[in-house]
């Protein structure tokens, strides 16, 4: 549910009668961290709004000033307005007064608004379109969140999101499908954006699970695997010495790498050796080419079997559930 979608669930909640109060009202005090509070007369239009973002996993400016929102998410002009946004008036006469709500509709010089404590309770109310201070909108980072787009996705990285991609600090196609991956995971709210629900929970979360399956297997079809393979058996035949003709490209390369180390004999003074070193010379490059494709093939399995990469059949990491084409 969005915020806005919460706030209407509210509509008709008023305070309690006399000296009783109503506890959904102290709850959306406690939610922005405002628990100390006892009574529900003390001003609450800033707390219905912020709770009814908590809910929708956005934070919220978890204060009780209606012009704390000025400063939160991004700003518009009220002619963008849309049913949901924020929208904060002045009222009384202190430069720290005023009320906060929903954006319901503009009716001419009026402002509809969907808020807590309007008259003691939670309904549509105008505004005059005078008084308004700002019109706001949750952007895709969320206001005083501790951690950077960038510090995120390495966040999700070293969980094993690793659909991620490079820590860029740009909120991506890429970083939105990890991030809803992660969420999807964790019983968060599913929108592609960083919220203090989101930072909170990869504090805590522990790293993604790759299926045994996977863990165990090889990647299917990948053409590193298949390129290292070549070479190793081509490096194998090398250092052999045998069947030569299906060493040709392997040879022309190491032909030359022998002509350059021949060179450089000569001009250490070293020629008269050149024909007993050449052999190894060209055995120790096969084994070279041989060292390097393992270690290829190697890091090529690592990465499938940790769920770094993605790869075909069965246990595999669901790469692209939330991924943005």
């Amino acid at each position: 549910m969005t915020p806005y979608d919460t706030a209407r669930t509210y509509i008709g909640t008023t305070e309690g009668p006399g000296p009783t109060d109503n506890p959904k009202i102290l709850e959306m005090y406690a939610t922005i961290g405002q628990d100390r509070v006892e009574h529900d007369d003390v001003a609450w239009c800033a707390a219905f709004v912020g709770h009814c973002l908590e809910q929708a996993g956005l934070r919220s400016t978890r204060k009780l000033t209606a012009r704390s929102y000025l400063e939160w998410g991004v700003p518009l002009e009220l002619a963008e307005a849309q049913e949901g946004d924020i929208v904060v008036f002045r009222r009384g006469s202190s430069s720290w007064q005023g009320h906060v709500g929903f954006f319901v509709a503009q009716s001419g010089q009026m402002i509809e608004v969907l808020g807590g404590n309007q008259g003691d309770a939670v309904n549509i109310k105008r505004y005059a379109a005078s008084k308004l201070l700002g019109v706001r909108r949750a952007g895709t980072v969320a206001p005083r969140v501790t951690m950077s787009t960038a510090q995120v996705q390495t966040a999700l990285d070293g969980l094993g999101y690793h659909e991620v991609g490079h820590a860029d600090g740009i909120l991506g196609s890429r970083t939105r499908g990890a991030i809803l991956a992660f969420r999807a995971d964790h019983d968060l709210p599913l929108v592609p954006i960083i919220d203090a629900a989101l930072v909170d929970a990869l504090a805590r979360a522990p790293r993604r699970a790759v299926s045994p399956e996977r863990a165990a297997g090889m990647p299917e079809g990948s053409r590193i695997v298949t390129a290292a393979n070549a070479q190793i058996g081509l490096g194998a035949i090398g250092v052999a010495g045998s069947v030569a003709g299906q060493i040709t490209p392997a040879l022309d390369q190491i032909e030359a790498a022998q002509g350059i180390a021949a060179r450089a004999l000569v001009l250490f003074g070293l020629e008269g050796a050149l024909p007993a070193l050449l052999p190894w010379i060209g055995a120790a490059l096969f084994v070279g080419v041989i060292i390097y494709a393992v270690r290829a093939r190697a890091a090529r399995i690592e990465d499938y079997r940790t769920g770094r990469s993605p790869g075909s059949g069965g246990g595999s990491v669901r790469w692209s559930r939330f991924v943005y084409r």
